[in-house]
Formats: structure tokens, sequence, C-alpha cells
């Protein structure tokens, strides 16, 4: 189980080469999220700010939980901060499990708490200017599943 809260790009493909390496996994999930563009464009940065420590506290707690609702034989989360283009990797959840149920369940129960609670701060930066992103209903509303 390891979480990675950092500002240098990782590669997605490395990042599995070793990862669930265990005879008892059956399966494997993974979601990579992506900085996307505005609609309409113009998004020139994202820019994540969190504070060292309590952020991997946090994710590491609610990788804890997962471990404990789920089967996992193995967990990876990786969280990146700083100043990042579209088009770049933010982040990555893989889990591994001895079947697929466990596995998709956990991932998308830390996708969701990763979206609405972990201690994350973004700012979107633009040609005109930087504003912060409120939290989405819909985000805080797919916690309720779990």
């Amino acid at each position: 189980m390891a979480v990675r809260v950092q500002k240098a790009a990782f590669d997605i493909a490395a990042e599995l080469v070793d990862f669930g390496q265990d005879a008892g996994v059956g399966g494997i999930v993974t979601f990579s999220g992506i900085v996307r563009d505005l609609p309409g464009g113009g998004l020139k940065a994202m820019e994540i700010e969190h504070y060292p420590g309590m952020t991997e506290r946090a994710i590491a707690k609610i990788v804890a939980e997962a471990t404990t609702r789920w089967e996992l034989i193995d967990c990876l989360v990786i969280h990146r901060f700083g100043a990042l283009a579209p088009g770049a990797p933010i982040m990555m959840v893989a889990t591994a499990a001895a079947h697929r149920a466990e596995a998709f369940a956990a991932a998308e129960f830390l996708m969701d708490y990763l979206k609405s609670r972990a201690p994350f701060w973004k700012k979107e930066i633009t040609e005109a200017g930087a504003e912060w992103v409120d939290a989405k209903d819909e985000d805080e509303a797919a916690l309720g599943r779990w």
C-alpha cells in the first residue's frame, strides 16, 4: 500500500510494472485523472495546493479504510501538486484484489473520497486571471453511496 503526494510527473505504465505482484491477485483496477481544459478552452494551468504531511495522512487513512472494507491485496494512490497544464496527469489510483468486484468498488470509493474530501485546493489559471475551484454538488453526492 502506498500514498504519494508529489510535484513531479509520473509514468502510469511504469507505476504498474511491479504493482499487485502477488499470486492471490485476480484483478487490478486503475484510474488516472488528467487535467482537462475549460469548456471552450483557455486554461493555462491548474494550480494545486496542499499541506505536506497532513494531506498524506488524510489519504493514508482513507486507504486504510478501503483495505478494511474490501479485501485489497495492494493499493496505490498518487496525487500531484503545483501548476499542471491541460493534459497533464494529476492523479492515479490502483487497486489489486483477488476478485474484480473488490478492486472496482475500492477504486471508486477512493476516487470519490479524493474528489470531495482530500485536502487539496485547486485554482484555475487563465489569461483573465485565477479563480479557486468550488466543490461540486455531484462530487459530494457521490459519497452518499458509501
